[in-house]
């Protein structure tokens, strides 16, 4: 599948609903969607971005999922019957994740908590720790798990997927996505 950068450019500000089943073990919280995610409709849809085969090396998941050109339903089912979920911290598609407003990651954290309260997971890896830093203003938040908990699941913050984080590798990806992982019962020791 391709879009030309009109086509793009075209879900700027679109939104991209919560993948989250009946019994989520591990909610990954993407940055905010992409413009090929929001076009797809299918969370870390764009060509080259590294998160399904970190799941897939991590052995979160037990198959090769390819959401390029959308999310088939047996990709959805499969991603939801072994307990993950997917969301965003802020909602609205752009470019690239700088384009938020601290703001908009304040409002998104918000949001966060209240599908942590509504889904209730065992673990939340949010998979972008300078946006974490400055949606939950904690300055000093580090890789890995957290001290404390988000409304009743554990905390992880894990690196960004995404091929802008150059130094990150699909191996540390999966290595840092199966820590949590672990925790949430997924993936056993």
């Amino acid at each position: 599948m391709r879009f030309t950068r009109a086509e793009l450019e075209s879900y700027r500000g679109a939104e991209v609903p919560d993948l989250i089943g009946p019994g989520c073990r591990l909610l990954f919280v993407g940055i905010n969607p992409g413009l090929w995610t929001a076009a797809t409709g299918a969370h870390f849809a764009r060509p080259g971005n590294r998160f399904y085969p970190a799941l897939l090396a991590a052995g979160i998941i037990d198959r090769p999922i390819d959401p390029t050109a959308g999310m088939s339903d047996a990709d959805r089912d499969h991603l939801i019957e072994r307990g993950v979920g997917i969301t965003n911290m802020a909602v609205r598609a752009t470019a690239k994740a700088d384009e938020l407003t601290a703001d908009e990651l304040a409002v998104g954290a918000e949001r966060l908590r209240a599908v942590v309260r509504g889904t209730r997971p065992h673990v939340v890896a949010v998979a972008g720790i300078t946006a974490y830093r400055t949606a939950f203003r904690e300055r000093a938040a580090k890789k890995g798990r957290q001290p404390g908990d988000l409304d009743g699941a554990a905390l992880w913050l894990v690196p960004n997927p995404s091929g802008l984080n150059a130094h990150e590798t699909v191996t540390t990806l999966a290595a840092s996505y199966r820590e949590a992982a672990i925790e949430a019962g997924i993936v056993k020791v």
